[in-house]
């Protein structure tokens, strides 16, 4: 469950994100909906964030500050977080991949992109990366959902009842519809070629906890080395979310993917 409802790091982050702020927020238009959004204009090409279930984009503060040294650099919030309005579409992958290519065209901003994706919001760009391979120039997965991450002792039935109660409590709206269309999401990422010939680089949370869901989550990070065989894992001494505890690394591997 860790990489769809990270429990207790969830609510540090909803902390640290009501202190959080990210410069050049603005409010954008698209199919007579408005986003929430963050943006610095720099070089070519953009660098699109793209946050974890329940999570805003000042998850990204500090990464999205130091990129935007370096390239454009994107940040907004899905429909039904934070400054943006309720969606009205499904909260499947798909749906969610269109309103950004949108948004992202909305602003006059093109491919190809550089996708960083954390939590779920890492199976959303793998999914945009894999429709769109085309548009994408490299890929950071940031301890990403696996597309089978809730199958087996990752389904909410298996989790302990503090667990169940948290998730029953958090989900709600817009979260509640996109934790549903998970599992259907990661299907769709399988469904499509892998990426390659593109950079690839994973960020993988290390859990030495030992209980069989940590196991379980472990086994699908470890997976992420067959979903894309061309990529460079990095195993980080972090808990889920590596851009808040250890945003240097994420950073480096932003500018790795860059600098290729």
């Amino acid at each position: 469950m860790q990489h769809i409802f990270p429990g207790i790091s969830l609510f540090l982050l909803v902390l640290l994100s009501g202190c959080a702020s990210l410069p050049a927020v603005d409010v954008a238009t698209v199919d007579q909906r408005h986003i929430e959004y963050a943006l610095i204009k720099g070089g070519a090409p953009v660098v699109v964030l793209e946050n974890g279930l329940g999570a805003s984009m000042h998850s990204w503060d500090k990464v999205f500050r130091e990129i935007g040294h370096d390239a454009t650099v994107f940040a907004y919030n899905r429909p039904g977080y934070g400054g943006s309005d309720p969606a009205v579409t499904p909260r499947d992958g798909k749906h969610i991949v269109d309103e950004l290519r949108a948004l992202l065209h909305r602003q006059g901003l093109m491919p190809p992109y550089v996708l960083v994706g954390h939590s779920l919001g890492g199976l959303y760009m793998q999914l945009y990366a894999r429709r769109y391979p085309d548009e994408v120039r490299g890929l950071v997965l940031v301890d990403a959902t696996h597309p089978t991450q809730m199958e087996g002792a990752g389904a909410i039935e298996r989790q302990s009842w503090w667990v169940r109660t948290a998730v029953s409590l958090f989900l709600n709206g817009e979260k509640k519809r996109e934790y549903d269309a998970a599992p259907a999401t990661g299907q769709a990422v399988l469904g499509l070629p892998t990426v390659s010939n593109k950079p690839v680089i994973i960020l993988s949370a290390v859990d030495k906890r030992d209980s069989e869901v940590v196991k379980h989550s472990n086994n699908k990070r470890a997976d992420f080395a067959r979903l894309y065989p061309e990529s460079r894992q990095q195993w980080v001494e972090s808990g889920h979310f590596i851009q808040a505890e250890k945003p240097e690394v994420v950073i480096e591997a932003i500018r790795s993917v860059l600098a290729q």
